[in-house]
């Protein structure tokens, strides 16, 4: 167990420690029928992708996976089909590659056409994963995949450590977007 989590730790560090993101992670219009590029990010992009806009009423659901992990290869059409079935306007959705940086022009995007993921995708690179893994919970060990929704305040109402369970998920993103109308 330690050395698992010693292998997704230094996946975490080798995957994130290059560009900022600064920008939300999507916009509140529709989403592209095209994946988009999937864009590097560090810790301050991490954070920033966490941190709620006042201005934003949107609840945010972020997930963390890896091409490597079967557990979110085999979850990941569930995802594509809560991002088709709650549009942009309704919900933030943004997907956190933890796969190693070298993956970012290769796996990672081929994995999402397979996928026809279209939900904004960051790849995390960090040297150190520990303070990433605890700006996202102090309980939360690392494990994949992780999910993750906040309602509009950045409040977590919502949090799963493994395979989640598309029908509990979607309850609590119906209750998280009942709640911003």
């Amino acid at each position: 167990m330690r050395l698992r989590f010693s292998i997704l730790v230094i996946g975490l560090a080798v995957a994130c420690s290059f560009v900022g993101f600064a920008a939300p992670a999507q916009s509140n219009g529709a989403r592209a029928a095209e994946p988009a590029d999937v864009r590097e990010i560090n810790l301050e992009g991490l954070k920033k992708i966490l941190q709620r806009d006042p201005k934003d009423t949107r609840p945010l659901l972020v997930n963390f996976w890896a091409t490597w992990c079967d557990p979110c290869r085999e979850e990941f059409p569930d995802l594509v089909k809560l991002d088709a079935d709650y549009p942009a306007k309704r919900l933030n959705f943004v997907a956190v590659s933890l796969d190693d940086i070298s993956d970012i022009k290769t796996a990672v995007p081929k994995f999402l056409k397979e996928m026809k993921a279209t939900m904004p995708v960051v790849l995390l690179n960090v040297n150190d994963p520990e303070p990433a893994i605890h700006a996202v919970d102090e309980k939360w060990d690392g494990q994949l995949p992780a999910t993750f929704l906040y309602d509009k305040d950045g409040k977590v109402v919502f949090k799963y450590f493994g395979r989640i369970k598309p029908q509990e998920l979607r309850s609590a993103i119906d209750k998280a977007v009942g709640s911003t109308q």
